[in-house]
């Protein structure tokens, strides 16, 4: 399933709320050489608890929105999401 993502990068500590249908993520890691990106990969899939290799990035690899495939049930991945405020 695909979720749009807005990821603000250099936060204090890792954070994920709900912005109208998009996931906020705050992140620690710098924009830069990909660390971020992989930081959120991994935050997604602690928070989801899915393998980190069910998780892609499918647009905006190098943008702050950005759209996220997660290889999980839909009706599961809704539940999770609603779960977050």
């Amino acid at each position: 399933m695909n979720i749009e993502v807005r990821v603000i990068p250099n936060a204090r500590k890792r954070a994920i709320t709900r912005a109208g249908s998009q996931l906020k993520v705050k992140l620690v890691s710098l924009p830069r050489d990909g660390k971020a990106n992989e930081e959120l990969i991994e935050y997604l899939s602690e928070v989801f608890g899915v393998k980190r290799s069910s998780i892609q990035i499918i647009r905006g690899e190098k943008e702050r929105n950005k759209v996220v495939f997660i290889d999980i049930n839909e009706a599961a991945l809704d539940t999770l999401i609603d779960r977050i405020s």
